[in-house]
């Protein structure tokens, strides 16, 4: 099979701020292809948020596709785990809650695995199955949020540190229970600034995830709540938003260290939503 190469690859942007899509390149013929690699970490950078098109993949060539962008980081909850490659793990709208009420993984804005004291800086979904209508994944771009703060605004949250668990007691979204071993994760605290800086393109942006953040280091719960509420209004206004509707064969992937995402639950229950799920490693908050 004749190589895929960079030149044959066309990345277009799918809104003025965050998301690009990607055409012209089949994954399993990518990997280990130097130019390719370096073109779509480029990308990656610059879009925070890449849609790559009309792929066909299996759990293992899936984790293999993803070592693009890095080393492989491993999920909290296993019970998630896909048999065939458990560093891959599914998302479905079948699963249910012990209570048995139904699953909807993503509600709710937040950034992935933030309780993690290195946490993930980009999580990747294959799209298997999709229901006809809905399911659309929602992105905030955190650097627009921190960058269009009052000045006053921004010395406030500058040097603040915000304490992550794996579920805050103020988070109105219930995730599900650690299974074994692996629930020991959810009695950890880490701390991360509010405002990082991304290791790359040098740019700030706000931190903030309203499923984990239990508190602000120095500052009374009920301030600190209202603190974080209010950059949360201010970030997901629709200015910062790029909304991505799922086609059959997408592989998408985003930048957790400045990005908000949701998933949204509008479609029919009887319909399989299906995906693969994995993240690449990050780094330190700073």
């Amino acid at each position: 099979m004749e190589a895929t190469t960079a030149a044959r690859i066309n990345v277009n942007p799918l809104s003025a701020h965050t998301g690009a899509e990607v055409l012209g390149l089949n994954l399993l013929d990518a990997f280990g292809d130097a130019a390719v690699k370096e073109l779509l970490n480029k990308a990656f950078t610059d879009h925070s948020v890449l849609a790559i098109r009309d792929q066909d993949l299996t759990a293992p060539q899936f984790h293999e596709a993803g070592q693009i962008f890095g080393d492989i980081f491993p999920q909290h909850n296993s019970r998630f785990s896909v048999p065939e490659c458990p560093l891959i793990h599914y998302i479905s709208n079948q699963d249910k809650f012990e209570d048995g009420r139904v699953y909807i993984p993503g509600e709710g804005y937040h950034t992935d695995h933030s309780n993690d004291a290195v946490p993930p800086k980009a999580t990747m979904l294959f799209a298997v199955t999709l229901p006809k209508t809905g399911g659309d994944t929602q992105f905030i771009n955190m650097h627009q949020a921190y960058d269009t703060l009052s000045p006053a605004m921004k010395s406030r949250v500058g040097g603040l540190q915000c304490v992550h668990v794996y579920q805050s007691k103020y988070s109105e979204r219930k995730l599900m229970t650690l299974p074994g071993e692996r629930a020991k994760i959810s009695t950890k605290q880490v701390i991360h600034p509010l405002v990082r800086t991304h290791p790359v393109s040098g740019r700030k942006s706000l931190y903030i995830n309203p499923i984990r953040i239990e508190s602000i280091l120095g500052m009374e719960d009920a301030e600190a709540q209202e603190l974080l509420g209010e950059l949360l209004e201010h970030s997901i206004d629709l200015k910062n938003e790029y909304r991505h509707k799922w086609s059959s064969g997408d592989v998408v992937i985003w930048d957790n260290r400045c990005l908000m995402h949701k998933a949204n639950g509008d479609y029919p229950v009887d319909e399989v939503r299906y995906l693969y799920r994995l993240m690449i490693s990050g780094e330190v908050p700073a």
